[in-house]
């Protein structure tokens, strides 16, 4: 299967240097190339990607506005954002968005494209290692407003409702950063089972990766109760 990649980034020796990189790999092809994120829609309709690579800081519509955008739209492509900042606030936001994950700016050619392949083949490109790094970042932010209100999480507990008792011991543990082989060790099932309940979480919860979870289960505070 050949991945079709949009690159879209507002400097154009970033943009030259990753088709230069990411060119050479047999299965990806790079159909287009854009400056700023008000672009991002006409260019997706235009040129079907699978993938887009989204730079976050750009001076008009930034890549977050861009991705919280695209990923509403119905069979949007997955989107991988492009930053200098291993766990930024801005990352976080991507995230919640609906991004796939994410790759920093001086990641090697080949782990790029590694990146691509996996987020095309439905695999965010997101690590337990860099879930507990986010999540200790969210927790470690004092003076960022508090999105556990009363309202918001009453609405996040009432989606946690729709999961089974050992959907939500899964959710958890991944909330906490744990590798599907220790929530299995943990909790007493395969690594084949958790994987299943990670998919249903995922799938009744209308989210897009295990980030996703962590963040939600963590809005609810629910991680709080576990400590």
């Amino acid at each position: 299967m050949t991945i079709r990649l949009l690159i879209v980034d507002d400097d154009p020796l970033v943009r030259a240097g990753l088709t230069l990189m990411l060119g050479g790999a047999e299965d990806l092809r790079i159909v287009g190339e854009g400056a700023d994120g008000r672009e991002v829609p006409g260019l997706v309709d235009r040129l079907a990607p699978d993938v887009v690579l989204m730079d976050i800081r750009m001076p008009d519509v930034d890549g977050l506005t861009a991705t919280e955008r695209l990923r509403a739209l119905p069979g949007a492509p997955e989107v991988v954002v492009l930053t200098t900042f291993h766990a930024d606030e801005q990352v976080l936001r991507a995230l919640r968005a609906g991004a796939a994950g994410f790759v920093l700016k001086d990641t090697p050619p080949a782990e790029i494209v590694a990146a691509v392949r996996r987020v095309a083949a439905g695999d965010p490109v997101l690590s337990p290692a860099v879930t507990r790094q986010l999540m200790t970042h969210v927790a470690g932010e004092p003076d960022q407003p508090d999105r556990r209100e009363p309202s918001r999480r009453a609405a996040i507990s009432t989606r946690l409702a729709e999961l089974a008792a050992r959907e939500r011991e899964v959710a958890v543990a991944v909330g906490r950063g744990s590798s599907n082989a220790e929530i299995a060790a943990e909790l007493y099932m395969s690594v084949p089972t958790v994987k299943t309940h990670v998919s249903r979480v995922l799938a009744k919860l209308g989210l897009n990766n295990r980030v996703q979870i962590a963040l939600l289960v963590h809005d609810a505070g629910l991680l709080d109760e576990d400590d």
